[in-house]
């Protein structure tokens, strides 16, 4: 009997939850057949040190768990695990009903500020197949800004709901992509981890032999120079956004980041309690071995 991996650790509401089932997968997007076949254990999978199947895997997951069913994106760039992005959307889900209690907020009235989208647009997406949000996607790569609008423009059932705009200013993240009147429920952003390229190299490297490839071999989620280093690092980009947050305090209900380093949060905490923000709540997250956290404020 084929056995499907559960991921248990995942939202209650994550459609993934279950694990996946490889022949409703294949029946769905045949181009991912050729990269199933049973492993050690005798459950069918894939070969996730192949970047070409991982890719291959999550055009399958959002047709079949969201119904979108183009989905491409340039070579090199990050190819995000569906299941785990999509945990975000879940919480984010949930702290929204809080304020005030109540069911989870739905529809175009939900407004979504995603920073740093990539040209996968993947938060955009999930939340508006999920939730029917209204979201706007920024970037500070033109080229991943376009590949973002292709993509959403190929999907008609969230095509209305997703406006994708050039962040202008690399140091920015709330200036210049809210525009005049408009009201923002929530911001989330999954910031850049390393501080340099070199830095980001060696952590490739470790991936690499953690997945027992070659070097030749790309990194199997991949990514470019904005989405994995910035100057600062994860801690950076995070501060930076905290001071920032404090000019649209007025017009972002609640502002949230993932932090994949829990060592960054007592000096996140400390930039917090200087802009006075008056509620902050970190959010537990695990996805398989991979332990992360939502950092949410607002004023």
């Amino acid at each position: 009997m084929i056995r499907r991996a559960r991921k248990d650790a995942l939202h209650v509401r994550n459609r993934f939850r279950a694990g996946y089932d490889f022949a409703q997968l294949v029946a769905v997007s045949p181009t991912l057949a050729p990269c199933v076949a049973p492993n050690a254990y005798g459950d069918l999978s894939i070969d996730f040190a192949d970047p070409h199947a991982v890719r291959a895997l999550n055009q399958a997951l959002l047709a079949q768990a969201y119904g979108l069913t183009t989905w491409e994106i340039p070579p090199g760039a990050l190819c995000p695990p569906v299941p785990g992005r999509s945990d975000y959307i879940h919480y984010l889900a949930d702290l929204l009903a809080e304020d005030p209690p109540g069911a989870i907020p739905r529809g175009g009235q939900v407004v979504i500020l995603d920073i740093g989208t990539g040209a996968n647009c993947i938060y955009p997406l999930v939340g508006a197949a999920e939730y029917g949000w209204r979201f706007v996607a920024t970037d500070i790569d033109p080229e991943a800004v376009e590949w973002a609008r292709r993509i959403v423009a190929a999907n008609r059932a969230v095509s209305d709901l997703i406006a994708c705009r050039l962040q202008p200013t690399p140091s920015e993240c709330f200036r210049d992509v809210i525009h005049a009147g408009e009201h923002i429920a929530a911001s989330m952003c999954n910031p850049p981890f390393h501080a340099s390229a070199a830095e980001a190299a060696a952590g490739t490297r470790r991936k690499q032999r953690n997945l027992g490839t070659s070097a030749s071999a790309g990194l199997n989620f991949g990514g470019r120079g904005g989405e994995l280093w910035c100057d600062g690092g994860e801690l950076g980009f995070v501060g930076r956004m905290i001071t920032q947050s404090v000019a649209v305090r007025d017009r972002v209900r609640w502002f949230t980041s993932l932090v994949s380093n829990s060592a960054h949060l007592p000096r996140l905490y400390d930039a917090l309690r200087r802009v006075h923000a008056r509620d902050v709540r970190t959010i537990a997250m695990s996805h398989g071995q991979k332990q992360s956290r939502i950092l949410a404020w607002r004023f």
